[in-house]
């Protein structure tokens, strides 16, 4: 089990990232990403969604391997500030993309368990690059719409 929940500090585990010239400048969104991680500094799962987006250039990936990319990523022992930092600059490099965002909204058990033992919510959002107001907009309005289907629920 440890080792499934540990393959992201493994690069060898990570997926390959295939590329296709892309017919498109729009941006990529993906939303409602599950994320299994576990919090560094007390080995206690925290959980939740992820919501990407980028700025193709030349080149697009094929939208499974976003939802794979997270994954990786988020196997290992982290934090989700560190988490989504790392989402963003590892799809920005893999993907070699000028713009790319991500949000992570997710509950920690070390809270729910452990210290206040209360079940809270913690949204981070990184960015590499700058999206143009428009494209933001886009982005917050795919966000808004998942946690909708959601019913508000991580």
């Amino acid at each position: 089990m440890f080792e499934t929940l540990t393959e992201g500090m493994r690069t060898a585990e990570k997926p390959t990232m295939r590329t296709f010239d892309a017919h498109t400048d729009g941006l990529v969104v993906k939303t409602g990403i599950p994320v299994y991680s576990l919090c560094e500094h007390h080995i206690l799962p925290f959980y939740g969604h992820a919501h990407v987006a980028y700025q193709p250039g030349d080149e697009m990936v094929g939208l499974s391997k976003l939802v794979r990319y997270v994954r990786w990523q988020s196997r290992r022992l982290t934090t989700q500030e560190e988490l989504t930092r790392d989402i963003v600059n590892g799809l920005a490099t893999e993907l070699e993309s000028d713009s790319v965002t991500a949000e992570l909204t997710a509950m920690h058990m070390c809270e729910a368990m452990r210290g206040v033992e209360t079940v809270t919510t913690t949204t981070t959002r990184e960015s590499v690059g700058n999206l143009c107001q428009e494209d933001h907009q886009q982005f917050r309005d795919a966000v808004r719409r998942e946690r909708d289907c959601l019913g508000g629920t991580i």
